[in-house]
């Protein structure tokens, strides 16, 4: 048992310097949507509520580590140190104008840990994504009209994004009074925003002949605070069944960190434009609630609401050539996630009995304008299980197996759908490190 528990607690110590370069490796993006706004919104959730859709407003237990509402925390065993960590593999389909591709991509997507300081009060910390940018394509683009014939030049662009931004949180839930908790996240947000641009350019006439390439780089390294409060209502309806009822806020705020524009021709000095303060984050309002049955059935939803119209982005003018922090580029954001968990016999003797089966939805509108255009709605299935490590009945650590389907396209016609089929796996460990022996 010390072992394993200083084997965990390394684990937990050298995962956050060590995602950022796996997420840099392979991020578990892949797409072009990735190169607007901060990039793809990370599926911030755990193992086991991410086999539900998603759901965590009024998911609150003992045995599990829920950091998307820290009221949660006050409900953490006494007796047990929980740690949980998970990682994804995905394969993406890509469609365009009746053509398509097919990419593969893996991540890691959580490491958090929790415990119970004392009675009613309990605290997590931990790391995970918050965006991800990843992506490779060439098309043609326009670079003007032929000087003799006046015909449109095309030219074969290569567009390349990488980075991402990550979340390293602490965070606190204390229950005052039965029923009702409290509690709060705090953390820095850190990353890297990378998009590459390089057109190739030739001209052949009888009057001139041009070659040459024109890169430009979009750069940004970013530094910040993230938190956010929540709370939880919980109330026994009779002796097998109760109700809760969650929220949190998310705090939006202005990212007092810059970002450059560089250009330059045949590899010749860079140019460079510089957007002061060009990110904002936005305030976040989620609402859920949850009903469980004689632990046996639960069923929740939640819904949220995140406020990015109001924040800015740096964005290049071409006529005025300036790069600035603007609005305009984002949209508000509504999410919606449905889950369920059904467990036969959580404390019964057979192992198949004790297995944990997950199923939920979700649909999401679009935080992001392409080109003007609204950006891709997302809707998706999932399902999961949560198998338990051990065959003893008392066991409370799982192995959490989850698949998800995500399908990802914008109303605009000639955008790229994108079909998404991701397995989660996670381990919760759930060991009982703080109970006190007694000897005779």
């Amino acid at each position: 048992m010390m072992k394993l528990k200083h084997t965990l607690i390394l684990l937990f110590l050298v995962a956050p310097w060590t995602v950022g370069k796996t997420a840099a490796q392979s991020n578990g993006s892949n797409s072009s949507y990735s190169r607007y706004g901060l990039g793809i919104l990370s599926d911030q959730s755990n193992g086991y509520n991410r086999a539900m859709g998603g759901v965590a407003q009024g998911l609150r237990s003992g045995n599990r580590v829920n950091f998307l509402n820290p009221a949660s925390y006050s409900s953490v065993d006494s007796l047990t140190f929980l740690f949980d960590v998970g990682m994804s593999l995905q394969r993406t389909r890509m469609v365009q104008n009746g053509s398509h591709d097919a990419v593969n991509n893996t991540a890691f997507d959580f490491v958090t840990a929790g415990f119970r300081m004392r009675k009613g009060l309990g605290m997590s910390l931990g790391f995970k994504p918050y965006t991800r940018i990843g992506y490779s394509f060439a098309q043609e683009v326009s670079v003007g009209n032929d000087l003799t014939t006046g015909e449109l030049i095309t030219c074969p662009a290569v567009y390349t994004g990488e980075g991402g931004l990550h979340e390293a949180f602490i965070g606190a839930g204390w229950e005052p009074f039965k029923g009702f908790s409290f509690g709060a996240n705090v953390g820095i947000l850190w990353g890297n925003i990378n998009h590459n641009i390089a057109t190739a350019l030739s001209q052949n006439s009888e009057e001139t002949t041009t070659d040459g390439t024109i890169a430009i780089v979009y750069d940004a390294p970013i530094i910040t605070w993230k938190g956010e409060v929540g709370i939880q209502y919980q109330t026994l309806i009779n002796s097998t069944n109760r109700f809760t009822l969650g929220a949190t806020v998310g705090i939006g705020h202005k990212i007092h960190r810059d970002a450059s524009y560089i250009s330059s021709t045949n590899g010749s000095t860079a140019d460079t434009l510089v957007a002061e303060n060009a990110f904002e984050l936005p305030m976040t309002y989620s609402f859920g609630l949850a009903w469980e049955h004689a632990e046996r059935f639960l069923i929740a939803a939640d819904a949220h609401f995140e406020q990015w119209g109001k924040c800015t982005t740096p964005q290049f003018d071409n006529r005025s050539i300036t790069y600035a922090a603007t609005e305009g580029s984002y949209m508000n954001r509504l999410r919606f996630n449905v889950g369920a968990e059904y467990v036969p016999g959580r404390y019964d003797r057979p192992y198949q009995r004790r297995i944990n089966y997950r199923f939920g939805g979700f649909y999401s509108t679009p935080y992001l304008k392409v080109n003007g255009q609204n950006g891709p709605t997302e809707f998706g299935l999932t399902a999961g299980v949560g198998l338990p490590i051990t065959n003893a009945i008392n066991n409370r650590s799982y192995v959490n197996v989850g698949l998800q389907w995500t399908h990802r396209s914008a109303s605009a016609t000639g955008f790229i759908r994108e079909n998404i089929m991701q397995i989660n796996i996670g381990i919760t460990f759930n060991e009982r490190w703080f109970m006190k022996w007694k000897f005779k």
